[in-house]
């Protein structure tokens, strides 16, 4: 445990930011699912809209660092490239 004053604070300080950290990272996945499942039955346009509203979301959480860039950057081409070859 913490023994000093200012480690006390960094130790409440890290929990308040795993904690935001996690509910964020939780957001996001659900954005992501709600894109997967339009893309799965087969709705090219439910899938676009999805798609644009998960992007903002993914590149603010990634801004936060709760999610790396490159994950993030990742995580929005591959969805991408499944809505394209959902359209061919």
């Amino acid at each position: 445990m913490a023994n000093t004053k200012q480690a006390r604070k960094r130790a409440r300080q890290a929990e308040d930011r795993r904690v935001r950290n996690a509910s964020q990272r939780s957001m996001v996945r659900t954005y992501i699912k709600n894109v997967v499942k339009a893309i799965n039955g087969g709705d090219h346009a439910q899938a676009m809209d999805s798609f644009k509203r998960a992007q903002p979301v993914i590149d603010r959480i990634a801004d936060k660092d709760a999610l790396s860039k490159k994950k993030a950057a990742r995580i929005k081409s591959r969805l991408n490239k499944r809505i394209k070859a959902l359209a061919a």
